[in-house]
């Protein structure tokens, strides 16, 4: 070793001797835990937040729920504290005492988030923590104050800003196209074939954001097919041996699969930005595109048809006319449509273009809807205003078309 490598040798065996934790300490983890909130040290905190994240990765189901209920009811805010820092701070407002007053407010257990965070992979352990989390709270309610508290720091983590927009396409890293095949949610992958024939045509394209801190793990993907009109049905769309055609030629980019792929992230919003960014970067680089628009499923419509006693369609335009009733009608109590697909793409600015029958006949497509999907219109010179109806007045944007429909089977019944 040089002369250098000696001198730091020995001036960081000097400051840390006896301040680094041991990989085989065999203090409980909520000791380890207190231990790394109460450390200020860079190196042997992130010593501490290693050992932690291990024995973590170690732990039964019974362990992990015993230390989730150490991190909700051990690291909680303290109300007594809250209440005298807030008069404090009404009494005497400053820096200082709204300072004091925000401390009190944020839970131990954010902070013992943010240490263990600073060491290379933790994000995606704890994004895998929260996934086991969520797996217990409907068993144990209580610990949903945790869930509260990642959530919060996970939609900052996770916010759009440091999201990095990436193709996927048949010449990407295997790893992450063995990703795709495993994460797809909606259209089933069920082989490399069928891979190959959703990324490698001219006319088909596969975009994920990505997260630096994951950057082998994709957290959403969208599939895109562009095609010479707006299409009514799945089947054809991934038909095998169909005859491509050239990007150029296409004046529609159809959105037909979006997959969130972290369940650790449930409930943080990836899909509205990553539709209008695509959508805008397409417009971009292939002028001829005037459409885009989704062939989505309609997942609650079967199970909307039993608990309201109607009958099951018996011809396509019965199914059509069912299916467009349901998407204008059917409501929860919020007044928010009752199809958690319908409330994305409305929610993001989309309008419902047109429904189709027996637009996927695979054995969840049928059991879901009949068969029955429909496409969700991006018009990029209306989102914004679509979207602003319908985050205030919860309207419903739906073609003439579809509208039509509705009322045809309102009238029926």
């Amino acid at each position: 070793m040089s002369l250098f490598g000696d001198l730091i040798s020995t001036v960081f065996e000097r400051r840390y001797r006896g301040a680094l934790p041991s990989l085989t300490d065999d203090r409980p983890t909520h000791e380890l835990a207190i231990d790394l909130l109460g450390n200020h040290g860079e190196v042997s905190g992130g010593s501490l937040a290693t050992l932690i994240l291990n024995r973590y990765a170690a732990m039964d189901g019974d362990e992990k729920r015993k230390f989730f209920e150490f991190m909700t009811h051990e690291l909680e805010i303290d109300p007594a504290q809250v209440t005298e820092t807030l008069a404090t701070y009404q009494a005497t407002p400053s820096k200082d005492s709204y300072r004091a007053f925000a401390t009190a407010c944020e839970p131990k257990r954010q902070e013992l988030a943010r240490r263990l965070n600073q060491v290379p992979g933790a994000t995606g352990k704890l994004v895998g923590l929260r996934k086991d989390l969520l797996g217990f709270i409907h068993e144990h309610p209580n610990l949903a104050p945790l869930d509260v508290d990642l959530k919060h720091l996970f939609s900052s983590w996770f916010n759009r800003g440091f999201l990095v927009l990436r193709p996927i396409n048949w010449s990407s890293p295997a790893e992450i196209l063995e990703k795709i095949i495993a994460y797809e949610a909606v259209h089933a992958i069920d082989s490399w074939d069928d891979l190959r024939r959703r990324l490698q045509p001219s006319d088909r394209r596969c975009f994920g954001f990505f997260h630096p801190a994951m950057a082998d793990e994709p957290l959403i993907f969208v599939e895109v097919a562009l095609t010479r009109g707006v299409p009514n049905s799945i089947q054809d769309l991934l038909a095998d041996g169909r005859d491509a055609i050239e990007a150029d030629d296409a004046d529609t980019a159809v959105f037909y699969s979006i997959s969130n792929c972290q369940a650790g992230l449930a409930g943080i919003s990836f899909g509205n930005s990553l539709i209008k960014q695509v959508a805008a970067d397409l417009a971009q680089d292939l002028p001829n595109l005037r459409n885009f628009v989704t062939l989505s499923p309609i997942p609650g419509l079967n199970r909307w048809l039993d608990k309201t006693g109607q009958s099951q369609p018996n011809s396509a335009d019965d199914e059509q006319a069912k299916a467009a009733q349901y998407l204008l009608e059917a409501k929860r109590a919020d007044g928010l449509p009752l199809d958690p697909v319908a409330r994305f793409h409305l929610g993001n600015g989309a309008q419902i273009h047109a429904v189709h029958a027996r637009a996927d006949t695979s054995e969840n497509g049928m059991s879901q809807s009949n068969g029955a999907m429909v496409n969700y219109l991006y018009d990029l010179k209306k989102i914004a205003r679509n979207h602003e109806r319908f985050a205030t007045e919860q309207t419903v944007t739906a073609s003439s078309e579809v509208r039509t429909l509705s009322a045809g089977a309102k009238s029926g019944n």
